[in-house]
């Protein structure tokens, strides 16, 4: 298991939008051998997505409550690579691990990309995210930080649980730019950060239980890509310097 980390925690903002409109259920049925996505509300909950799953690819796929026929997102796991894929409304997003035996995944997002980090044409450009997590002796939190490395949303998942899962919660006031009219979290979001967080959870649930994962991990280059993408890898400038000296 692992230790927890210290994660920055979300400001507060009293306008900001109400604690039960935030956060998510995540519910196992055994009747139905799937899982189920609900919103809190004062009420009663709303039912939002149902999550099936298959030994075959896609491993998870993703549908709306309203409309059980129609797949808005599936998720790919592997038996060798411990990365992990999702595909949103026909959007491809790579969860590529950046550690071995620690669980931090990055990301590019859409979902979260603000009208600062359009590009020159005018169209989105993505936004690195990342995933990390923490472990206790009855939960398994994943938290999702955005590119200032602070959280705007947790999936709790419950170790011990057969049929409660676990809860998604939306730090709000961390989320700029990710919010609908009317105080509510966006679609696009609350999609992004279900899929992910759900795929996430299941690639690790299956790394610590796989020999074949295990092996992944050990022949694994983690982080390399990401390196390469942030110029942490630069041996050109390092040959010029040689040269000068």
């Amino acid at each position: 298991m692992e230790a927890p980390s210290e994660i920055p925690q979300p400001s507060q903002d009293p306008q900001g939008i109400a604690e039960e409109c935030l956060t998510l259920d995540v519910d196992f049925s055994w009747k139905h051998l799937k899982t189920l996505i609900s919103s809190k509300g004062s009420q009663q909950a709303t039912s939002l997505y149902s999550v099936h799953y298959k030994a075959t690819k896609p491993h998870l796929t993703f549908k709306s409550a309203a409309d059980d026929t129609t797949t808005f997102a599936t998720g790919n796991l592997h038996s060798f690579s411990i990365d992990a894929d999702c595909e949103i409304r026909g959007r491809p997003i790579t969860l590529k691990a950046l550690k071995r035996f620690k669980t931090e995944y990055m990301y590019h997002s859409y979902a979260f990309a603000s009208s600062s980090n359009d590009d020159d044409d005018g169209s989105a450009r993505a936004v690195r995210m990342t995933w990390t997590s923490s472990c206790g002796l009855k939960t398994w939190d994943f938290i999702c930080l955005d590119e200032q490395k602070m959280p705007v949303a947790k999936f709790s998942a419950n170790i011990w649980g057969l049929k409660k899962v676990g809860y998604i919660t939306f730090m709000g006031s961390n989320t700029p730019g990710a919010h609908a009219a009317g105080g509510n979290v966006s679609d696009a979001v609350r999609e992004e950060i279900v899929v992910t967080g759900l795929t996430l959870f299941y690639c690790m649930v299956l790394r610590t239980n796989s020999v074949l994962s295990l092996f992944g991990a050990i022949f694994s280059r983690p982080g390399h890509a990401a390196r390469k993408e942030t110029g942490k890898e630069k041996p050109m400038a390092v040959d010029s310097e040689q040269r000068r000296s």
